[in-house]
């Protein structure tokens, strides 16, 4: 299996994303050890937050994916200098790579996960924050907004 591109990260922590990624078909267990012991050396670093978010919403745990992903988004929003309050944000055609764009991201699977949770007007309203923020649908927000049409 090839590695994943986690971006630019320190080595010590892709090596622990790589490692349970790599184990997670074998063992989710620890799969999540491993992203957890990312976390807890490098709670800056975004990529970690979406590994346990996507496993914890594989896993169909998700009130931990809930959980991992609004730590994700606060610590997304902190280093890209963006209100906590997400009316706040302004449209901004720059959705490149960085932590705006995990912030957009990571909203998206917020709206996922509320719909998952039976949570309709949750998602709806972050999904309505994505319309504003990224009318490009540049993160692809359009895929959960059709499923929560479909509900």
């Amino acid at each position: 299996m090839d590695p994943i591109n986690f971006g630019e990260i320190p080595g010590h922590v892709d090596e622990l994303l790589q490692r349970g990624v790599v184990s997670y078909r074998s063992s989710p267990a620890d799969a999540e050890a491993y992203f957890r012991q990312a976390l807890a050396i490098a709670p800056d670093v975004l990529p970690v937050y979406f590994c346990l978010y996507k496993i914890h919403s594989y896993q169909g745990a998700l009130n931990a994916a809930l959980e991992v992903a609004s730590a994700g988004l606060a610590e997304a929003t902190r280093q890209a200098g963006l209100s906590t309050d997400i009316a706040d944000w302004s449209y901004s055609t720059e959705v490149a790579d960085g932590p705006r764009r995990f912030s957009l991201y990571t909203l998206k699977a917020l709206a996922f996960i509320h719909l998952k949770l039976g949570l309709q007007a949750e998602a709806m309203q972050i999904l309505g924050h994505l319309r504003r923020l990224d009318p490009g649908n540049q993160v692809g927000w359009s895929v959960v907004a059709e499923l929560g049409a479909a509900l």
